[in-house]
């Protein structure tokens, strides 16, 4: 087996281990994942489909692809990441926000129809960094043997 196929079945199987774990604090760790979480999975069920495909037709040129699927779900967990830090505001339907200028059944609503899960905190932590953190990092390592596997 060549080293530019060894680098595909690593980098597709890194995105495949990232998902069944991010499956595995969901239904085994109660884990309930925010809107965010659920965005960084599917640039990782892309990669694998991609590295399926690259492994089928022999076509290195798609390792582009998964190197793309790789930096996107990274760009979800670095944004997702900041969201969790408070750097800037994540989406409206997942974080909590001040009160401002609403009328109090506005606030109310807002109160009642918000989502259980807040993109905002911190669920899980290893070595003070979240989930999506850990995510961020290990993507861009993904993403770079992808890079190598297209150019071997």
């Amino acid at each position: 087996m060549n080293t530019s196929k060894l680098l595909t079945i690593f980098a597709a199987g890194g995105s495949l281990a990232l998902l069944l774990g991010a499956f595995g604090f969901q239904h085994i760790g109660d884990l309930a994942p925010c809107k965010l979480c659920l965005w960084q999975r599917w640039p990782h069920a892309a990669a694998v489909l991609i590295g399926g495909a690259v492994l089928i037709t022999g076509q290195k040129v798609l390792n582009w692809l998964g190197a793309l699927a790789a930096a996107a779900t990274a760009g979800i967990g670095l944004y997702h990441t900041g969201v969790e830090r408070g750097w800037w505001e994540g989406p409206s339907t997942c974080t909590s926000s001040s009160a401002g200028n609403m009328s109090a059944d506005d606030f109310f609503n807002q109160v009642i129809g918000a989502p259980l899960i807040r993109c905002d905190e911190v669920a899980w932590s290893l070595m003070g960094l979240s989930m999506a953190s850990w995510n961020a990092i290990a993507s861009l390592i993904l993403m770079a043997f992808w890079v190598r596997a297209a150019t071997r």
